[in-house]
C-alpha cells in the first residue's frame, strides 16, 4: 500500500484507503461480516477491495461467499507476520433429515409445517419451531418446545404425555402469541425472517412465484435470538429457477448469505431479497447488484407482519 493511504474507520476492525484501493480487517467474528467491508468498499468508492482475516477457518467461508461478487474482492488470511491468500472453503453438505414419516404426519395434524434442516426436520407454527424429529440411537426422536431449554422442560414436566399431547399443547400457546396483530411478545418477535419465509411459501405470488418451498441456509442460525436469513428456493411465473432469500431488519449480512444460499441450491437463478418495506435500503440494493448475476431487493408487506412493529 502506498505512502499515500489513509486510515478510515470500520467498526470490529481496520481500513485503509490508497485511492481507489481499499484494505479491511476484519478482526473477531470474521465470518458474517463480508457485507459491513462490502458496504464499507461502496461508500468510500473502492473498486479493488482486499479483506484480511485473522482467523484461518473463517476465512474460508469469507472468500467463498467474495468469489460470488464481480468485481470478486481479494481475500487474504493472517500468517505469522504475512499474508497468505484465503483459500475458499468448499459449502458443507448438509445431514439428511430423518424420514419418519409417522412423526411427521403427526406434526402436519397438529397445524405446523415440516422444514427439513441439517439432519433435523422442523415442525413449524409461522417459521418458530415449537418440535423437531432428530436422529436418535435407536431411530427417530421427537422432542417438543420453543428452544432447547422448554424441550428439556417439556420432556420432563409432560413426559407422561403422548406424542400428540404435548405437540398440542405448544402448538396452542404459540398460536395464541404468534399471529398478525398480536402485542408484543418474545414468540412474536423470535426469528421473524422464517415467519416471512412462512407467508412466501404459502402465498409466492408475492414475490412473483409460481412455487416455493424452504430449505436450509449454508450457515444455519444456532440458537433462536440469533440475526440469520431464511431461504425457499422454486420457480417463478415463468418457470425459471428462482432462491428467495427472507430478512427483517438491517443486515449487511444479508447478500454475502444470499448468494452462498443461492450457489449451493441453484447457481446461477434468478435471487429476490424480500424484505419488509421499511427495511428496503438503497445500500442492499447496492450490494445485491455486486452479486454475479445480480440479485434484486423485494419490498413484501402482508399478514405475517405485527402493526406494532412499523413504530418500533
Amino acid at each position: 500500500m502506498g505512502a499515500s493511504s489513509s486510515p478510515s474507520a470500520f467498526p470490529g476492525g481496520a481500513a485503509r484507503l490508497d485511492g481507489d484501493v481499499g484494505w479491511v480487517l476484519l478482526a473477531g467474528d470474521a465470518a458474517p461480516r463480508l457485507g459491513a467491508a462490502l458496504a464499507w468498499a461502496r461508500r468510500a468508492g473502492v473498486r479493488d477491495l482486499h479483506v484480511v482475516v485473522d482467523e484461518p477457518e473463517a476465512s474460508g467461508l469469507v472468500a467463498r461467499r467474495a468469489a460470488l461478487c464481480a468485481p470478486a474482492p481479494t481475500v487474504w488470511v493472517v500468517d505469522g507476520a504475512s499474508l497468505a491468500p484465503a483459500t475458499a472453503a468448499p459449502a458443507p453438505v448438509p445431514l439428511p433429515a430423518p424420514s419418519a414419516p409417522e412423526l411427521r404426519a403427526l406434526l402436519v395434524d397438529a397445524g405446523l409445517t415440516v422444514v427439513d434442516e441439517d439432519g433435523m426436520a422442523l415442525g413449524e407454527l409461522l417459521g418458530l419451531e415449537v418440535a423437531r424429529i432428530t436422529h436418535g440411537p435407536d431411530g427417530p426422536v421427537l422432542d417438543v418446545g420453543v428452544g432447547k431449554a422448554d424441550r428439556e422442560l417439556t420432556a420432563m414436566a409432560h413426559a407422561e404425555a403422548t406424542d400428540a399431547a404435548r405437540v398440542a399443547r405448544v402448538v396452542d400457546i404459540v398460536r395464541a402469541e404468534r399471529r398478525p396483530g398480536a402485542p408484543p411478545h418474545p414468540i412474536n418477535q423470535l426469528v421473524p425472517e422464517r415467519w416471512l419465509r412462512a407467508s412466501l411459501v404459502a402465498e409466492p405470488a408475492l414475490v412473483d412465484a409460481a412455487e416455493l418451498h424452504p430449505v436450509p441456509s449454508v450457515v444455519g442460525r444456532t440458537n433462536l435470538k440469533d440475526v440469520g436469513v431464511a431461504t425457499a428456493v422454486g420457480t417463478d411465473l415463468d418457470g425459471a429457477p428462482l432462491v428467495v432469500t427472507c430478512s427483517v431488519g438491517v443486515d449487511l449480512d444479508l447478500v454475502p448469505s444470499a448468494a452462498d444460499d443461492r450457489a449451493a441450491h441453484a447457481p446461477g437463478a434468478r435471487l429476490v431479497l424480500a424484505v419488509p418495506a421499511r427495511d428496503a435500503l438503497g445500500l442492499t440494493a447496492d450490494l445485491a447488484a455486486v452479486l454475479d448475476p445480480p440479485a434484486e431487493v423485494r419490498p413484501v408487506d402482508g399478514d405475517w407482519r405485527i402493526p406494532w412493529s412499523a413504530s418500533a
